[in-house]
């Protein structure tokens, strides 16, 4: 018990020790000539933080302006599309994840040039490809090509179609003005006039030739114009009258030619005509 109120005693003595020296620190005088150092930013420090902070905000107006500026001279709003304008050209580049360029669109003074794979034209409303190119091949998905101009569409080598049809009440002419046109066909070609007529004309000779068949000529009514017409010694009685009937002749080389008929066969007799072909 002795012990115990002795360390009490102690402690008592060294907490009353550190509270004098604790306010002797307090009560100190302090140094006459101690030093103040004022904290901050002064003098041509400050004037240059000033100086970059009002180009700071300058460069910020002057930015907002030209973004502005932009906007309205390109006509970018909401509502209205994109237009994009220059002196020269304009081209838009497209390029895979390996920066390579895939596509390219230039649009200059001159013309329209497109570079890419594969240039597609798609109808607004389904989607439908109404154009297409690639290296191989040219595909128009339209429903009708029309070509207004005077000289018409110039194709350099063949053009494959199942159907060529000329506009309603239009007339539809082939011609070839410089050299031959030729319709070929290994199953037949048919030419027919439902509600006209079917007409051929040629400066020199037109052949009807038919190798292996025979030429059918079905009609009501054949007429063959402009017929030379042979000429033989007839008796007085024949000579006196008017000719009215002929008789229908044939030359080696196939040439036709009208006698007039008489009782039996004059072709023979005014044969004289095939001499003169």
């Amino acid at each position: 018990m002795d012990r115990s109120t002795n360390l009490d005693i102690e402690e008592l003595k060294m907490t009353r020790e550190q509270y004098i020296l604790a306010t002797q620190q307090n009560n100190l005088p302090r140094a006459e000539n101690a030093q103040l150092y004022p904290v901050g930013i002064y003098g041509w420090r400050k004037r240059c933080l000033y100086f970059f902070v009002l180009l700071l905000l300058v460069t910020m107006i002057v930015n907002l302006a030209m973004t502005i500026w932009i906007l309205k001279v390109m006509n970018f709003t909401v509502d209205s599309p994109l237009v994009l304008q220059s002196d020269r050209n304009v081209t838009v580049n497209a390029r895979n994840h390996m920066g390579q360029l895939t596509g390219q669109l230039t649009v200059g003074a001159d013309a329209v040039e497109a570079q890419c794979k594969r240039f597609e034209v798609r109808a607004n409303e389904d989607g439908r490809v109404l154009f297409s190119a690639d290296e191989d091949e040219i595909s128009i998905g339209a429903e009708k090509l029309k070509v207004t101009g005077t000289e018409g569409a110039v194709f350099g080598h063949s053009v494959e179609t199942p159907h060529i049809r000329a506009e309603p009440f239009q007339d539809l002419k082939l011609e070839s003005p410089t050299r031959s046109l030729i319709m070929e066909a290994p199953r037949g070609v048919q030419v027919s006039a439902a509600a006209g007529d079917f007409k051929a004309t040629c400066r020199k000779e037109l052949h009807l030739q038919s190798t292996e068949g025979e030429i059918f000529l079905n009609a009501d009514t054949i007429r063959l114009g402009n017929l030379p017409t042979g000429s033989f010694s007839s008796s007085p009685s024949s000579s006196n009258g008017q000719q009215t009937v002929y008789e229908l002749c044939v030359c080696p080389n196939g040439k036709l030619y009208l006698s007039p008929a008489g009782v039996g066969s004059t072709c023979q007799s005014s044969s004289n005509i095939c001499l003169w072909s």
